[in-house]
């Protein structure tokens, strides 16, 4: 069906203390898009971020953030009092998400709502937080032990700790985990409250008819609770170091490409157990999204591999994916989950071949398409099987993209629009808006920053590059107001959506 939605991560909300959280701003947000006649809320990953803050860069495949658990619900259960004194340190981080800062106050917080939590919790709620331990131990036993660890060598990346707690002797592990016994209860904790809030919004979004459009990123972390509980999967040496990692080869964009990182995965011997933790992997989105992204879709395919050590991506070489085995594996596992193929960049035929096999949407962004040729990635050459957007999070903004073209692009995208050359700022944003919302695409969804036309001053990410303001972007309060839902469902209502 043809739909639309607002592409907006969690962390963006408004909130007094330094990042968005599954709190009352996130039901608001879900008030709007209802209002605006929205179907999507869509969200970057919600994992735990590591490695410069990235959501692509995670400590576990399946764990929540803990840093989206939203305090003031806390307080309200009686777990936290509002006046603790890290609450207040918490507040002071209003302007800006500076995510490792952030945490260091909020564990603390976290560690004393578990303390109280186990002092007052009833019959019912003891046996709610078991069972949910019991019934995700597959993947929380690894990650809270992990985390402990983690703050023990004072957060030190894994593959730096002491070798028998690196290479995970038994005993030692064993006689770490008693003795850290109660550490080890808060980081399983933090995931008991992140999805129980989480469920909860999700609840209610579902109920208001707005579907959670989730991303599930290709890769994970080095330093991550996977790779260290199951080095077997990737493509390690016997001492556990990368052979090869992850990026992208040199472009018109990156002249010496993406260089990511990301150990790769070790595809014969996930064949071999018939893709289990994938399938996990998928079978775990599914429950909390309605509708998930896989990011670097043509990954699985082939995949461009880097020797690790490299400094940049320029000696890479082209490796076989799964390919489609490993989506029929998926499928006859689960069935059709709903899913949607990052599929941008270089394609080749065999790409396009798995996609169409496989079945899911594809992607196009319209600040592609304004190049010298026809790329491929104006409406006029889209299908309906689709997801339209103006730009991603890994994109300039709508406007910050536009005042950046030269003269020429700038003529192209106006005639392509139907504007006139002293159109404004918001007429040229709105006018891309409106023909991301006329395609044939079945699917479109728009930047948050793009509805509010904001510069590249708010851009989400620029990719390959650490710092300088990557994922820290917040709304302010107030910002989504009854004009723009009105303009917002005004648009969907004149394209069936």
């Amino acid at each position: 069906m043809r739909s639309c939605g607002v592409l907006m991560h969690i962390t963006s909300l408004p909130s007094p203390c330094g990042t968005g959280t599954l709190g009352k701003e996130a039901y608001r947000f879900v008030d709007f898009l209802k209002k605006a006649g929205q179907t999507y809320w869509q969200i970057l990953p919600v994992g735990p971020t590591g490695f410069g803050d990235s959501p692509y860069q995670s400590y576990s495949a399946f764990a929540g953030n803990p840093l989206l658990i939203d305090l003031d619900m806390l307080a309200e259960e009686g777990l936290i009092s509002p006046d603790d004194k890290d609450m207040e340190l918490l507040r002071r981080k209003e302007s800006f998400a500076d995510f490792g800062q952030l945490f260091s106050f909020k564990r603390l917080i976290l560690a004393k709502a578990c303390a109280a939590f186990k002092e007052k919790a009833d019959p019912a709620q003891t046996a709610d937080f078991n069972r949910f331990c019991r019934k995700n131990a597959w993947w929380l036993d690894d990650y809270a032990l992990f985390m402990s660890l983690k703050y023990f060598f004072k957060q030190k990346m894994w593959t730096l700790w002491d070798d028998e707690y690196r290479l995970r002797d038994k005993k030692t592990l064993e006689e770490y985990s008693e003795k850290h016994s109660d550490d080890i209860e808060v980081w399983k904790f933090m995931q008991y409250k992140f999805i129980r809030q989480y469920r909860a919004l999700k609840k209610y979004a579902n109920k208001r008819g707005i579907k959670i459009y989730g991303d599930m990123p290709i890769y994970v972390s080095m330093d991550s609770s996977d790779i260290w509980a199951s080095p077997e999967m990737f493509m390690l040496d016997s001492d556990r170091r990368p052979v090869k990692v992850a990026g992208c080869p040199p472009d018109d964009f990156s002249p010496t490409g993406q260089l990511w990182g990301n150990p790769l995965y070790d595809w014969d011997y996930m064949d071999k157990d018939g893709y289990k933790w994938w399938i996990s992997r998928v079978q775990y989105s599914a429950k909390l999204f309605d509708l998930t992204r896989i990011d670097h879709f043509r990954g699985f395919e082939s995949f461009y591999a880097i020797p690790a050590g490299d400094d940049t991506a320029e000696h890479g070489e082209w490796l076989k994916g799964p390919s489609m085995k490993l989506f029929r594996a998926i499928k006859a596992a689960l069935g059709n989950v709903p899913l949607v193929a990052e599929d941008l960049g270089f394609l080749t035929d065999d790409v396009k071949e798995m996609l169409r096999e496989a079945g899911y949407p594809g992607m196009n962004v319209l600040e592609f398409g304004f190049g010298g040729d026809d790329s491929g990635y104006l409406p006029h050459n889209y299908v309906k099987n689709s997801v339209v957007y103006i730009g991603t999070h890994d994109n300039e903004t709508a406007l910050g993209w536009y005042k950046g073209l030269d003269k020429t692009g700038k003529k192209r995208v106006r005639k392509y629009l139907g504007l006139k050359k002293d159109s404004t700022d918001g007429e040229i944003v709105w006018g891309l808006i409106r023909t991301a919302y006329s395609s044939v695409s079945e699917g479109c969804v728009i930047q948050m920053q793009d509805l509010l036309c904001l510069d590249n001053s708010a851009r989400m990410n620029i990719p390959s590059t650490i710092g300088g303001g990557n994922w820290a972007w917040r709304m302010k309060g107030g910002e989504c107001t009854p004009g723009l839902a009105k303009n917002l469902k005004k648009l969907a209502k004149t394209y069936y959506r």
